[in-house]
C-alpha cells in the first residue's frame, strides 16, 4: 500500500509514513548559487521597474545585435512571469467557484467559452488605448497592456483545467473530506488543489507556451496611425522578421529555446517530480520522475531555514485566520462510510478518523456560518448590479458600432466564419490524430517524458509567427498556397494544448490500473479500449475543448501574415479581424469578433460539453 500524502500547503508535502526530520547532508556551494540567484533575479526586477516609470516611448529603437539579447529575454520573462501569476490566481478561482456552485456555472462557464474566442487582437484597441491614456507619461500602461494580452492567451486552458479536474474527484475523497468537517478553505487546499495539481501544472507549461507564441504581438502592435513597441524578445523577433534578418531571427528563436530548457529545468522539472506525491494511486509508482534541482533544493540548509522559520509559521497562521472566518459545516456528509475512505488517498494534515461521523459544530460555528453566508449575499449581489451596470453600457456601445457595418460587410463575415470553421476543424484533427499516441507514449514512460519535454516545450513555445515569414516564400509557391499554410500555421499554434493535456492525463492513471492491466493481459486495441482511452478522455477533452479557441484564436495569425513589408491574406475571420484592427474598422472588427465568439460557444455547446458530461459521468475515477 503506497502511504496517502499530507498536503502541507505552506511547508511542502510529506509522506505519512515519514516519522520526524530526514537528515540530509547540506552543501554549501547550493545555498551560495540560490543567494547569487536571488540577488540577480531582484537587480533585474529593479531595472525593469526603472524602465517601467521612465518616460513613455512609443517607438524605442529594437537593436537587431546579439548582445541586446539578454536584456530582451529578461524583460519578455518577467512580462511572462507577471501573466501567469495572475493567470493562476484567476484560475484557481474561477474555477472553483464555477465547479462547486451550479448556479455560478451556468453563467460563468458560457462566459469563459466567451472570453477564450476572443482574440488577442480584439483586446488591443480597447485595452492599449484605455491603459495608455491611463498613464500617459510612462511606460507603465503599455507594460500593464502587454501583460493582461499575454494573461488572455495563458489563463483560459488553465481555467478550464482546475474546472474540469474538481468536478471529476472520485467521491470517496469528498464523502471523506465531509468526515473530517473541512471548511471550504481546508478542503481547497487539503482536497481540490492537490487533486487537481498535476494537470495544472502540465497546463501552466502550456500556458507558457501560449504566452511565447503570442509575444510578438503582445510587445509590438500598430493601431491605425498609432505603433506601440515594448523591448523584449517579442519585439526582436518581429523586427527581424519585418526586415527580412534571418540571422537576426535565427539568435532571438536561439535565445528563447535557451529561456525554455532553462526554465524547464529550474522551474517545470522540479514541480513535476513534486507533483508526483499528488497521484491517487494504491500502490507506488514503478518510476517516478526526477528533477536535480529539486534534489539540490532539498540539500539546502538556506532553503530549509526559510521554510521552517518563515514559511510555514505564516503560512499556517494564515491558514487558521481563514479558518475562522469560513467556519466548519455544522453537519458532516450523512451515510459516509468509513470503510471507503480508510484506504484513499487523501492530502490532509491529519490522519484519517475512525469515526463515522464527525459531532456538530457548536453554536457559534453556526452564528459565524450565518453571518459569512449573509455577507457573501451582499456582496454577491453587489457584483451582480455592477455586472449588470456594466453589461448594459457594453451592449448600448457596441450596438453603436454595429449599426456602422454595411450589408455587404456583414456578407464578408458570414463566408470569412465558413472558412476559417473549415480551416480551424482541419487543424483540430491532425492535431488530434497525433497529439494522442504522443501524449501517452510520454505520459505512461517518466524517462521518455524526461528526454522529451524539454523538446515539446521548446518546439511548442517558438512563436510560429516568427517562424512562418521566412517559410513563407516555399508554402506560397505549394498547392493551395496561404489556405494550406495557414492551416499548418494555425497547428502551430493549437495542437499542444491536445498533447499537454493527454500527458496530464495518462501521467494521472493510477498504477494499480496499470497493474491490474497488465495482471489481465489487456495489450493492444483492448488496453486502449478499457484503460488509456477512458482514463485520458476528460484531459482529451478539456484540450481539445482550449484547442479549439486556440485554433481560432491563431487564425489572426495564420490567415494575415506580414513579412519584408508585404501581406498575404486569405478570405477568414482572422484575417478580417486584423485587417479591420490594423485600419481601424471597429465596426467590422466587433462583428467579426462576435462571429467568432458565437461559434465558439456554439461548438462548445454542442460538442464538447456533451462530451465531458460523458466524461464526468462514465469515466469518473472512483
Amino acid at each position: 500500500m503506497k502511504p496517502f500524502r499530507v498536503f502541507a500547503p505552506y511547508g511542502g508535502a510529506v509522506d505519512s509514513a515519514e516519522s520526524g526530520k530526514v537528515a540530509r547532508p547540506s552543501s554549501w556551494w547550493i545555498d551560495a548559487l540560490i543567494v547569487i540567484v536571488f540577488v540577480a533575479v531582484t537587480y533585474g526586477v529593479v531595472a525593469a521597474a526603472s524602465h517601467w516609470v521612465a518616460p513613455l516611448t512609443a517607438q524605442p529603437h529594437i537593436d537587431l545585435s546579439p548582445t541586446a539579447l539578454p536584456v530582451y529575454a529578461g524583460l519578455s520573462t518577467l512580462r511572462m512571469a507577471l501573466a501567469y501569476i495572475l493567470a493562476l490566481v484567476f484560475s484557481l478561482i474561477y474555477g472553483r467557484v464555477a465547479a462547486t456552485r451550479r448556479s455560478a456555472e451556468r453563467v460563468l462557464i458560457p462566459l469563459l467559452d466567451i472570453l477564450q474566442s476572443i482574440p488577442i487582437l480584439s483586446f488591443l484597441p480597447g485595452v492599449v488605448l484605455a491603459l495608455v491614456a491611463l498613464f500617459p507619461h510612462s511606460n507603465v500602461g503599455l507594460e500593464l497592456a502587454a501583460i493582461l494580452l499575454i494573461f488572455t492567451s495563458q489563463a483560459w486552458n488553465m481555467t478550464f483545467s482546475f474546472f474540469h479536474s474538481l468536478r471529476v474527484i472520485p467521491k470517496e475523497l469528498g464523502e471523506a473530506a465531509g468526515i473530517y468537517h473541512l471548511n471550504s478553505w481546508r478542503r481547497f487546499t487539503r482536497l481540490e488543489l492537490p487533486f487537481g495539481t498535476i494537470p495544472l501544472i502540465w497546463n501552466s507549461m502550456m500556458s507558457w507556451a501560449g504566452g511565447w507564441f503570442f509575444l510578438m504581438a503582445a510587445e509590438q502592435f500598430t493601431l491605425g496611425t498609432h505603433s506601440f513597441q515594448l523591448p523584449g524578445l517579442g519585439s526582436y523577433l518581429q523586427a527581424a522578421a519585418n526586415a527580412g534578418d534571418l540571422r537576426a531571427l535565427f539568435f532571438g528563436l536561439l535565445t528563447l529555446a535557451l529561456v525554455i530548457l532553462a526554465l524547464d529545468q529550474l522551474l517545470w522539472r522540479p514541480l513535476i517530480a513534486w507533483g508526483d506525491r499528488f497521484k491517487v494511486e494504491q500502490t507506488a509508482s514503478g518510476q517516478a520522475p526526477t528533477s536535480v534541482v529539486l534534489k539540490a533544493l532539498r540539500r539546502s540548509a538556506l532553503v530549509e531555514w526559510v521554510s521552517e522559520r518563515v514559511v510555514t509559521p505564516s503560512g499556517e497562521a494564515f491558514d487558521r485566520a481563514i479558518s475562522r472566518v469560513l467556519p466548519a459545516p455544522a453537519i458532516a456528509s450523512a451515510g459516509a462510510s468509513m470503510s471507503r475512505t480508510a484506504s484513499v488517498t487523501l492530502a490532509s494534515d491529519q490522519p484519517v478518523p475512525r469515526s463515522a461521523v464527525a459531532p456538530p459544530a457548536p453554536l457559534h460555528h453556526l452564528q459565524q456560518a450565518a453571518r459569512a453566508l449573509t455577507l457573501r449575499r451582499i456582496a454577491g449581489l453587489v457584483l451582480i448590479g455592477v455586472l449588470i451596470v456594466v453589461s448594459v453600457w457594453g451592449a448600448v456601445s457596441g450596438l453603436r458600432l454595429l449599426a456602422t457595418v454595411t450589408a455587404p460587410e456583414w456578407g464578408e463575415v458570414a463566408v470569412s466564419t465558413g472558412a476559417t470553421l473549415l480551416r480551424t476543424t482541419a487543424a483540430l484533427i491532425i492535431g488530434v490524430a497525433w497529439t494522442v499516441p504522443v501524449g501517452v507514449a510520454i505520459g505512461l514512460n517518466p524517462r521518455l517524458a524526461a528526454r522529451a519535454q524539454p523538446i515539446v516545450q521548446v518546439v511548442a513555445s517558438i512563436p510560429a509567427t516568427a517562424l512562418f515569414p521566412a517559410l513563407l516564400l516555399v508554402l506560397l509557391s505549394l498547392p493551395g498556397g496561404l489556405n494550406v499554410a495557414s492551416v499548418g500555421l494555425m497547428l502551430l499554434g493549437t495542437q499542444w494544448y491536445a498533447l499537454f493535456n493527454v500527458i496530464a492525463g495518462a501521467t494521472a492513471i493510477p498504477s494499480d490500473l496499470r497493474e491490474a492491466s497488465a495482471i489481465y493481459k489487456l495489450r493492444g486495441l483492448r488496453r486502449w479500449r478499457y484503460l488509456i482511452l477512458p482514463a485520458i478522455f476528460p484531459a482529451l477533452v478539456t484540450g481539445m475543448i482550449t484547442a479549439t479557441g486556440g485554433a481560432w484564436n491563431a487564425s489572426v495569425v495564420s490567415e494575415y501574415v506580414t513579412f519584408n513589408g508585404q501581406t498575404h491574406s486569405v478570405v477568414g475571420l482572422g484575417a478580417l479581424i486584423a485587417s479591420s484592427a490594423s485600419g481601424q474598422n471597429y465596426g467590422l472588427l466587433l462583428a467579426a469578433t462576435l462571429a467568432m465568439a458565437a461559434v465558439v460557444i456554439l461548438l462548445n455547446r454542442l460538442v464538447w460539453r456533451r462530451l465531458f458530461r460523458l466524461a464526468e459521468q462514465r469515466y469518473h475515477l472512483d
